[in-house]
């Protein structure tokens, strides 16, 4: 008498691998044995840090999350479906789960045991095959030459990396795409077709919206709106979008920021450019549990100024395992910005509930300097500035107290988190920097029309401003009058351009490094002063020159000068190769000097260091040619 059920279980295995590539007359012995588990949504199928039992899982119907729990976050690394295997790799390593798998919908889940899977490994290379293949994803080296090259054999405890840092660039899926004329029911039944969990809705190929699985639960379902209406009824508004080569780091630290779990990928990053994919939510699970991802949700959740000094050191190592395993450090800038970002908001929130009242009118707290163009990787000084809003004349004084408070415990704390005081003063805790929305409009129009030598230094580290917390409002009404100041007296620019200008590529006549001639860091190399800021100083020019708002950080100006000036587009990338090397040579020895490695030792560096750095010289004394010539200083 045939075993019904074990036909059915054999029948569905033979669909899937490693399970397609088995006999039936070895695989029915398998599906005999074969335990059959249902979960309700929410139950535990294992947990973290538990012994396994002497068998894996298949997920014959619904889907199984697997977290890992790491102090007190719970992150979702992956999802498993119909027909994925789990809770293998325990067995394989005979070790404990290092996630925990839970039922997100009803479930029912085989159990299998792994003695069996053994003995067909053994006699079947091409389950052997997947298998290897499925875990050498997550596997630093793979023995090429192993006498007894089974899954079983090759692979220990040890290959995975604990410290694995996922940066790699995401390939997006092929877009669903229709147009706003389409009705809603012609959008389900296209995802339908294309068994996809989004639609992109798209204008001359530019995407303007898109609708997902809970907008048909939440808009659709609920009776809210009928499905013979035009898809941009239930549509989500514009979209964010990015360029190609987005990281999954990046992709799930925008997912997160933004709240949504679709990213659109354009060809040029922006949403005025032809859509050429999809990023989902599950697209860019990380399986690796020490990612930046659990360190932003352990800052969302801190309570006191002490979690965030815990946070920012761990910040701290997050970016010395970056620079070792030569992440690009774009990617590095944009991940610690967030970061840091966060810090300074939560230190923020924190000192106004120390506040005897809540604020009195609408502020906004702006990070400057390099702070404010998100390239700061090592810990230096504060940097920032308060707006508030406009008060009558009477209350101007009291209004600025206030805010000098707030703004000198809000500085006291992130001194405690590693931020030491700006020696110049240049913080929000001093008058000068803490003014209403008209004064700092005023402050960057004196600038603007009176540009001393002092002023125009200003207006460098000002410039680069970055919204923190706050109003967003105030500050593009600033931005606006910044802008408006600088088209009214174009003359600016041209002083902007002669600063730009005054540190020439550091060679000497005899091609020597141009080096500090007196004060505590005699005969040492600045690094920040000679290489670096040039570059700044130049695509923050370039940039104001084209009267563009919004690019604050330093390759955005330049690869949005290379996309837009392209005569002059093989100078800008060699400043943005440039740039990078510079701020990976300066972090590197920062790291290893433990300080802002802004003075460098030329004594101890190799030749090859030494040419390297000269390297990034020439597109300094292209991007200023480029300048004499522009804002006709030639003569100079």
């Amino acid at each position: 008498m045939n075993n019904t059920i074990a036909e059915r279980i054999l029948d569905f295995l033979k669909n899937f691998p490693p399970f397609d590539s088995i006999e039936h007359k070895t695989l029915l012995p398998i599906a005999q044995k074969v335990k059959v588990i249902y979960k309700e949504e929410g139950a535990i199928l294992f947990e973290q840090n538990q012994q396994p039992p002497s068998y894996f899982y298949v997920v014959k119907e619904g889907a199984i999350g697997l977290y890992r729990i790491f102090e007190n976050d719970t992150i979702l690394v992956d999802i498993c479906d119909e027909g994925d295997l789990l809770g293998l790799r325990p067995l394989v390593h005979q070790d404990s789960y290092r996630l925990s798998a839970k039922a997100k919908e009803e479930s029912i889940i085989y159990a299998i045991s792994v003695e069996q899977l053994k003995k067909v490994i053994e006699t079947n290379p091409k389950v052997d095959k997947y298998i290897t293949v499925s875990f050498s994803t997550n596997i630093k080296t793979l023995p090429q030459n192993s006498t007894n090259n089974t899954i079983f054999n090759i692979i220990n405890k040890n290959d995975f990396s604990e410290d694995y840092i996922d940066t790699q660039v995401i390939t997006a899926n092929k877009p669903v795409s229709c147009n706003q004329n389409t009705s809603i029911k012609e959008a389900a039944i296209e995802m339908a077709t294309k068994n996809v969990g989004s639609i992109v809705i798209t204008k001359n190929k530019k995407p303007i919206g898109i609708i997902t699985d809970k907008d048909f639960r939440t808009k659709i379902v609920t009776g809210k709106n009928d499905i013979t209406q035009k898809v941009d009824i239930i549509m989500s508004s514009p979209v964010i979008t990015f360029s190609k080569n987005i990281t999954t780091t990046e992709a799930q630290l925008a997912m997160m920021r933004h709240k949504i779990k679709h990213l659109c990928i354009t060809k040029d990053g922006t949403e005025t450019s032809d859509l050429i994919g999809v990023i989902s939510e599950h697209d860019i699970i990380m399986l690796s549990g020490n990612s930046p991802l659990i360190l932003i949700k352990q800052l969302n959740r801190a309570k006191t100024p002490q979690q965030l000094v815990k946070n920012r050191k761990k910040a701290s190592q997050l970016t010395k395992n970056y620079i070792a395993k030569n992440v690009p450090i774009d990617s590095i800038s944009r991940i610690l910005s967030e970061i840091n970002d966060l810090i300074i908001q939560k230190a923020i929130e924190f000192s106004i509930n120390e506040m005897p009242k809540k604020p009195v009118v609408p502020f906004a707290w702006l990070s400057i300097g390099s702070q404010g163009r998100g390239e700061q990787l090592l810990l230096t000084d504060q940097d920032n500035i308060l707006v508030f809003k406009d008060v009558e004349q009477s209350e101007l004084k009291t209004t600025q107290a206030y805010f000098l408070e707030l703004a000198k415990k809000i500085s006291y704390i992130l001194n405690q988190v590693g931020y030491e005081y700006c020696p110049a003063e240049m913080m929000a805790s001093n008058p000068r920097w803490c003014m209403s929305e008209t004064q700092w409009k005023q402050q960057f129009k004196k600038w603007i029309t009176t540009p001393t030598e002092k002023s125009v230094m200003m207006c460098n580290i000002f410039f680069d401003y970055k919204f923190i917390y706050g109003n967003y409002e105030m500050i593009e009404k600033i931005s606006e009058s910044i802008f408006k100041s600088i088209k009214s007296y174009q003359i600016f620019l041209n002083f902007l351009a002669q600063n730009a200008l005054l540190n020439p590529p550091p060679i000497g006549f005899f091609r020597q490094f141009i080096v500090e001639n007196s004060g505590e860091n005699k005969d040492q190399f600045d690094i920040k002063v000679r290489a670096l800021m040039p570059i700044i100083d130049a695509a923050r020019l370039l940039i104001l020159d084209k009267n563009v708002k919004g690019k604050n950080n330093t390759i955005s100006r330049l690869q949005y000068l290379m996309e837009n000036e392209p005569q002059n587009r093989n100078t800008y990338l060699a400043c943005i190769d440039a740039f990078k090397i510079l701020v990976r040579f300066k972090t590197e020895q920062g790291i290893k000097n433990n300080d802002t490695g802004r003075y460098l030792n030329l004594s101890k560096l190799s030749k090859i260091e030494k040419l390297k750095l000269k390297s990034c010289f020439k597109p300094v004394k292209e991007i200023q040619e480029l300048i004499k010539i522009r804002f006709n200083l030639v003569q100079l």
